[in-house]
Parts: C-alpha cells; structure tokens; sequence
C-alpha cells in the first residue's frame, strides 16, 4: 500500500511538473519591459548580423576606443565590424573551447576580405568577416568568464549540444546543479582592468552576452562604481520566461535605472541598451 501511494505521488508530482514547464514555455505572458514601445532621441545604429549584432549609439568617444565584448560564441560580426569602423580595441571575455576556436580561426584571418556573405544563425563562417582592417591590436581574446568573484567555478553545458553558449547560472537547465559542466576560470570586472592595464573611466562601452549571469555581473559592476555610459546586455532569462526569471529581469533593470541608465532600445526579445547621460 505504501509503495502505490509512493507511486501515485510521484506520478502527480511528474504531471504537475510537466504541465507548469509547458504552461510556463508556451503561456506564460511577457514581462513588462518587452511590451515598451521606446521613442528616443539618439543615434543608435546597428553593427553585426541579425543573430549576432547590437544596437548602440554612435558617439565621437567610440573613435579608437576601447570597449568589453563578454560573450563571443561563433558570430564576433559586432566585435569585427565594431574595431573596423572606429579603429577600436575590443577586450572579448570568452572561455568556451568552441568561442576560443573560433577566435583563434579569425586571428589566422588577419588582413582578409570577406568571401562570402553571412550565414544565418549563431555560426558564422570565417570567410564572411572583413578582415581588411583588423589586426591584433583590435581584437584581444581574455579566456575567462566575466563573474562577480575570481575564482575557478563550473560553467554548465548548454541543453542543446549543438548550441555553444555555456552558463554559470545554469539558467538554460533550469538552475539545476546537476548537469554537464566544464570548470573555468572566472574573473571580475575589477581584475580585468587590472589585467588589461585600463582605467575604467576609459570604457565608453560594455556588451553582456554571458548566458544568464548578467545580474550578478552587474551588481559587481555597480559595488566596483564600473558605469560606462553605454550597457548592451542580452537578459537571457527572457528567453525562458517563468517567475524566477522574470523576478531577475525586473531586479536588473531597476538596479541600472536606480544608477541612472536609461532603457533606450530593444528588440521586443532579450537585448537592452541601457544609456548613461
């Protein structure tokens, strides 16, 4: 009698389970900041493909300077088109085996014009970025993960395999603890500016790809007084909407806005531009 009440517990604990992951992917509605209609008086323009590329307003102070991409993945199209068109410095922050890769292929590239046009998607061919401009002093790899701490940690596989962002929050799988990992080396917004011998008054510009981790980041980035005028962040846990997500999202947002950023730009999805006057 025991082990059928064990087994008809556990069944409706499985249903129930099943029924809110489904009610929560395909029902559960929009958080507030994706349903803004924004009408901002800027000149924001976009560089990189459509999977890839970021929204930002084009100043005088981003000619020849230098700027953090944490985040590459397999499409640095913003990264490229970016250190080409204001001769910049851009400091990427990735420690994922497939990223570093890709960065290491595009090193070899050096000088090149592109061949081919892009791909569609989050892998783009090397052949596709022009090259012409960029040189080793335009583009620098840092192979760790931007992190509110400095300290080994594991950085969890994505559920796709075929998908190559990885995350510490794990926020793909749920938060789970029990997933596939790799374990790098994490760095704070502080250590890395020791690292490059950069002021942080001298960022005009960050971009936050890191998969979920943008929270805590952020916070860091406020405790360490690090404010560049421009935040491009990617809120990931929009992509998974469920309450804990949607708490987090609300709690980045009026941590930047209680700093004196403005939302000026989205794509209805999980990229923000938050702006500094």
């Amino acid at each position: 009698m025991i082990k059928n009440l064990i087994k008809k517990s556990l069944k409706k604990i499985f249903l129930l389970s099943f029924v809110r992951d489904i009610y929560e992917k395909f029902f559960v509605r929009k958080h507030p900041l994706q349903k803004i209609k924004l009408v901002k008086d800027y000149n924001i323009i976009h560089l990189g493909t459509e999977y890839g590329g970021w929204s930002f307003v084009d100043e005088d102070n981003l000619k020849d300077s230098i700027i953090i991409s944490a985040g590459l993945g397999e499409d640095a199209s913003f990264d490229i088109e970016f250190a080409s068109k204001y001769n910049a410095k851009v400091i990427i922050i990735d420690p994922t085996p497939r990223a570093i890769r890709h960065f290491e292929r595009i090193v070899d590239s050096f000088g090149d014009l592109p061949e081919i046009s892009y791909s569609k998607g989050g892998k783009q061919p090397i052949g596709a970025y022009d090259l012409s401009k960029i040189g080793k002093d335009n583009l620098i790899l840092i192979k760790k993960a931007l992190w509110d701490k400095n300290q080994f940690l594991k950085f969890y596989s994505p559920p796709n395999p075929n998908h190559v962002s990885h995350s510490i929050t794990n926020y793909q799988n749920k938060y789970k603890e029990n997933t596939s990992y790799i374990e790098v080396e994490a760095i704070t917004i502080e250590n890395l500016l020791k690292e490059i011998n950069i002021e942080k008054n001298d960022i005009p510009l960050i971009k936050l790809d890191i998969e979920g981790s943008a929270m805590e980041v952020l916070i860091d980035f406020i405790n360490k007084d690090f404010k560049p005028r421009q935040i491009l962040v990617e809120i990931d846990e929009l992509n998974m909407p469920c309450k804990k997500n949607f708490d987090r999202v609300t709690r980045i947002n009026e941590l930047l806005v209680q700093n004196n950023y403005e939302l000026i730009k989205m794509n209805g999805r999980a990229d923000f531009l938050y702006y500094r006057n």
